[in-house]
């Protein structure tokens, strides 16, 4: 039994590193770092997010919906603009922003076709405000 578990590492593997890391770093805007070496001569993905858990993309073969999917939470809200600015950038929207448990959702496509998920709490605004 492990005790008090947390997520510290998610895995992925992806088809095309470079085009994974342009998605993440530029179409979700996360910190991504390329690392030199998988130990097989293969760079590899790593993006360090809020709350010690890190996304980790290797080389490999892809088999999408057989890797957990991935919630962010927008805790700042404004789940609408983000909906929209992802499908601007491209990603493909799986399902819209609908109602979830206390809050609203939305899901869509990473490039090898990994389900990621957005959700914020229905007490945070769903649209952000254009600033004065």
């Amino acid at each position: 039994m492990i005790k008090n578990p947390r997520v510290g590492n998610i895995l992925y593997y992806v088809s095309d590193i470079d085009r994974t890391e342009a998605f993440y770093r530029d179409t979700i805007g996360l910190d991504v770092q390329r690392m030199p070496d998988d130990g097989e001569g293969n760079p590899w993905l790593l993006a360090c997010i809020p709350g010690n858990t890190d996304l980790l993309f290797f080389l490999g073969e892809v088999r999408a919906g057989n890797s957990p999917m991935i919630v962010f939470d927008l805790a700042e809200g404004g789940i609408d603009d983000v909906v929209a600015g992802l499908s601007e950038a491209g990603a493909t929207i799986v399902t819209p922003v609908s109602h979830a448990p206390g809050g609203w959702s939305s899901e869509f496509l990473d490039p090898d076709g990994y389900i990621l998920s957005l959700y914020q709490d229905e007490a945070v605004p769903r649209l952000l405000e254009a600033p004065a």
